[in-house]
């Protein structure tokens, strides 16, 4: 009997290619996997936080005055568009539309994405959210004055501390925005690499 060569070199070229392969998706499902924990930890959180910012409206309405109502009403409007916000942008990144790896990948490059749409979004808000406040309490000093029976210089320490928190949340929003980047570099890699 002869042996034939080419085939088992053959042989063992395609052995090795299917264990890297294998190897590749237990990882990549390895990966999704970590990354669904995160996701609906995240969204868990985010719904908590959401609650929080309610209940918190809800004992500032019962405040004496106006500036309970105020308040009250600007958190439950700031609440609102946020969850819709949240929600427009997280539209299909629920669960995967088959059961492929290819699928899984595609579902980790939309929710990537998603964060990355996410944190632009959310320097922005937190930002106009401070000009608004600062605007509408300048406005409305003669009325707000009275309910707090304050002066405003002694609003203008918490002002500053909001203005200084700033550069903090930006610092941590562009930080995650970069590692986000980096990830979203990686599936676009692994996608290419399914596409070969």
């Amino acid at each position: 009997m002869t042996e034939d060569r080419e085939l088992d070199a053959w042989r063992e070229q395609w052995s090795s290619i299917a264990e890297a392969s294998t190897d590749g998706q237990r990882k990549i499902q390895q990966r999704i996997k970590k990354q669904n924990q995160r996701y609906v930890i995240g969204n868990l959180m985010s719904a908590i936080m959401l609650a929080g910012f309610l209940l918190f409206a809800l004992v500032m309405r019962h405040q004496s005055g106006w500036l309970g109502t105020g308040w009250a009403t600007g958190i439950c409007v700031l609440v609102f568009v946020s969850a819709a916000y949240r929600v427009w942008i997280l539209r299909g990144t629920l669960h995967p539309e088959t059961q492929t790896t290819r699928a899984f990948v595609e579902l980790w490059h939309k929710r990537v994405l998603a964060r990355i749409r996410l944190l632009q979004i959310s320097i922005y808000v937190s930002l106009g959210w401070i000009i608004l406040c600062t605007a509408l309490t300048a406005a409305n000093w003669t009325t707000i004055g009275q309910d707090v029976m304050a002066h405003p210089k002694d609003w203008v320490e918490l002002l500053i501390a909001c203005v200084l928190m700033q550069p903090v949340i930006w610092y941590w929003a562009v930080w995650l925005r970069r590692r986000k980047l980096a990830e979203l570099n990686e599936v676009n890699i692994i996608l290419d690499e399914m596409d070969d």
